[in-house]
């Protein structure tokens, strides 16, 4: 085992995103290194905490936190239970030490923000797998990610049943 790293995953909540974090958890997380799951919420979206940290971004936020009803209604988040298993997993069995972070913005600006932000040394996102034209006028955030982050990114694609 090597120094402890910090790896960050970009969460939407999508089955790719989701497909991102279960890759990460199987392949990537090692005994002692950091896992941040980063949401990055719509810019309008008007949740009890945005007013505080939209600037920064939220607090680090532990698993334990995480998980509570309460916590997911303040920042306007899902409370998945596919995702909290993952994490538990990662935590319990993997040996990491699980956090969240929610920033308001561009999820392209954001993400890359938070490499620097977090210190991340590496992050995986999910694709859409959009086709050309949608990817013209929706841009891609994993070709944008890949092309401006400061550190490794990895891009797990979804299986064709997982493109919703």
């Amino acid at each position: 085992m090597g120094k402890a790293r910090t790896i960050g995953v970009g969460m939407d909540y999508s089955a790719t995103s989701k497909g991102a974090l279960r890759w990460a958890a199987d392949n990537l997380i090692e005994e002692g290194d950091r896992l941040v799951l980063i949401h990055v919420q719509p810019p309008k979206s008007d949740h009890t905490r945005k007013q505080l940290f939209e600037d920064t971004g939220s607090p680090l936020v532990p698993l334990e936190e995480f998980r509570e009803i309460n916590f997911s209604k303040q920042y306007g988040l899902t409370n998945d239970p596919e995702v909290l298993d993952i994490l538990d997993t990662a935590s319990k069995t993997g040996g990491a030490k699980v956090v969240a972070k929610i920033y308001w913005g561009d999820p392209r600006e954001k993400l890359c923000g938070a490499v620097d932000d977090l210190k991340l040394d590496s992050l995986v996102v999910g694709s859409r797998g959009l086709g050309p034209i949608k990817r013209v006028l929706l841009g891609s955030v994993s070709k944008h990610v890949v092309t401006n982050a400061s550190c490794p990114v990895t891009v797990v694609k979804g299986t064709q049943s997982a493109k919703a």
